[in-house]
């Protein structure tokens, strides 16, 4: 058992107590999930290597250590990026697996689990036994997700996919066992912790698969996976109005869910109110707490608040000096704020900084680079020292493979700066625009209508200099498009829903015309769509977006515009039609 001995020191005003402590030779589970608890909080408040000193002497005799100890190394690992940091990732959640089997109970978990659910009784497994279940189940998922960008080797792959559907069945188990002793009269906190695990696990699975097209799904069905919404978001609600360790992971599940996977995947309608709401007791406890004020920063995003999101993504920055990789993130946000506002050159700014910094995705950030600069006047270029060309040729020699694959964000980067290899450049137009579309950016600056009108007078203006243009070049026609997608846009977040109408219906008659840039007409298709849902217009909607689906194929980041024709269909609680 570990006695704790705690000694304020009022002068400094420390947030979190120095902490004195004596350790004994054993580890019950109740003292696991409380040292725990103290090492999410140090977490939380910016103290990622107290957390990790606190947690690492029983990393390999607590179940719960050994959970958390290489989550956060996980963590650490999914955000540098870096070769040895992923190894050291996948090295410790090995041990962290062989600490949890040593809790389990002998004969397999699907085995001993089944038993359970057959014979109606929870006798066969101790307490300890349940959890162990629970922190093999997380273990096993987060190796899995390592495991994924390892390499390009298919059997790695092959393994992480088979290590996630035993974590699911062991999930699946476990939420069965929870059903069954739900009037249970001798649940106590350790049950809640479990409970607390369960719904953490049933509600990231059931919202993750959820969000999978149709035709994937119907595949993953077949060897036992389902995906239902509604039951992923309720079980990760319960989780978060909880008093467990996995509390706070349920939120983050949910706020990443609302803040990014919505918007990148989805129809770009996030439910902000829920964030805010599941945020707020995280910012009064841990006011400093650098991940909290990063939420709290991105949902001001969202809303539109692109100069109070500048504010916070600064103060997140300034926060913390450990993790330089929550930096990065704050980057990444602000060179989107000044670009949403056309910003460039301080967009520019983080645009470089994370050029030189991050190891993420260096095609992506060179590009975006390079992108931004080309919407800058050649005066303000030769004040940077930038070379654009050359800066666009390096991407596709920085593109990488995550699971044997590539990245298509990146696929469509290199084949953008394709332009600029040969002897004769031809200038992308307004390629940070169009970025800004890829990444459903417009959906956020819409909120604002004077940075909307600021947009459309960039894109009236290229187009009038692209119509001027005496000699047209093979990229006429898919430049003209681009302007044509880009212009509806604005025009629908402005209200002006006819004149969108027309913009997105001149990029799909094109169609034929077109020589590279065939993604714009399914896209054009898609929002042709939405601007009909919006005006309800469902059986218009219905029919747009089923097109874009069905009709085409084989073009540039198809299975985003799939995710987010999924969510547009559910949204209007359409069963999509299997694809042909």
């Amino acid at each position: 058992m570990l006695k704790w001995l705690f000694k304020h020191n009022i002068k400094s005003k420390l947030l979190f107590p120095t902490v004195y402590f004596i350790r004994a030779t054993s580890m019950d589970l109740k003292c696991a999930l409380e040292e725990c608890s103290m090492a999410l909080n140090l977490f939380l408040n910016n103290k990622f290597s107290e957390a990790l000193e606190l947690l690492r002497p029983w990393s390999k005799g607590s179940m719960y250590h050994a959970l958390g100890y290489s989550t956060i190394l996980v963590m650490q690992a999914a955000m540098t990026f870096e070769q040895q940091d992923i190894q050291m990732g996948i090295a410790t959640m090995k041990e962290a697996l062989q600490t949890c089997q040593k809790f389990r109970k002998r004969n397999t978990v699907v085995e001993s689990l089944s038993s359970l659910v057959s014979k109606q009784t929870v006798d066969q497994l101790s307490e300890e036994e349940m959890h162990a279940e629970i922190c093999y189940a997380e273990c096993l998922l987060q190796k899995a997700a390592l495991t994924f960008v390892q390499d390009e080797n298919m059997i790695n792959f092959i393994k992480g996919g088979l290590k996630i559907r035993t974590s699911y069945q062991i999930y699946k188990e476990c939420h069965q066992v929870l059903q069954m002793t739900q009037d249970n009269k001798s649940r106590n906190e350790i049950y809640h912790q479990f409970e607390g695990g369960v719904q953490l696990g049933i509600g990231a699975f059931n919202l993750m698969l959820s969000l999978l097209p149709g035709r994937i799904l119907r595949l993953l069905e077949f060897i036992g996976f389902s995906g239902n919404r509604e039951l992923g978001l309720q079980q990760l609600r319960e989780g978060a109005s909880g008093a467990t360790l996995r509390a706070i992971l349920c939120t983050f599940t949910l706020l990443l869910y609302h803040t990014y996977v919505s918007l990148i995947l989805g129809t770009g309608e996030a439910n902000l109110v829920e964030a805010e709401t599941l945020l707020q007791p995280y910012l009064e406890k841990f006011p400093k707490g650098a991940i909290i004020l990063f939420y709290d920063a991105r949902i001001d995003i969202l809303k539109g608040n692109f100069e109070k999101a500048q504010v916070t993504f600064q103060e997140c920055i300034k926060a913390q000096q450990e993790w330089r990789q929550i930096h990065h993130l704050c980057y990444w946000e602000l060179m989107w704020c000044y670009s949403f506002q056309q910003d460039w050159l301080q967009a520019y700014r983080y645009a470089d900084l994370l050029c030189k910094e991050s190891r993420w995705s260096k095609a992506i950030y060179v590009f975006q680079k390079a992108a931004i600069l080309c919407m800058l006047p050649d005066s303000d270029v030769k004040t940077t020292g930038e070379d654009i060309v050359a800066l666009f040729r390096q991407v596709e020699s920085l593109k990488q493979r995550i699971a044997g694959k590539s990245i298509p964000t990146e696929k469509f980067a290199v084949r953008k700066a394709r332009r600029y290899g040969g002897t004769q450049q031809v200038k992308l137009i307004v390629p940070a625009l169009e970025m800004m579309y890829v990444w459903n950016g417009f959906s956020i600056v819409g909120k604002r209508t004077d940075l909307t009108e600021n947009l459309l007078v960039t894109i009236e203006k290229e187009e009038t200099t692209l119509k001027n243009e005496t000699n047209h070049n093979e990229y006429y026609m898919d430049d003209s498009c681009l302007l044509q997608l880009l212009k509806g846009l604005c025009l629908k977040h402005l209200g002006r829903f006819l004149q969108a109408e027309l913009c997105f219906n001149q990029v799909i008659q094109s169609e034929k015309q077109l020589k590279y840039d065939n993604y714009l007409v399914p896209y054009s298709m898609y929002e042709l769509g939405l601007l009909y849902k919006q005006q309800d217009e469902r059986e218009k909607a219905i029919r747009c977006i089923e097109a874009a689906k069905n009709n085409y194929k084989e073009y540039s980041m198809e299975s985003r515009l799939h995710f987010r024709i999924h969510a547009a269909l559910n949204s209007m609680k359409v069963t999509p039609a299997p694809t042909p």
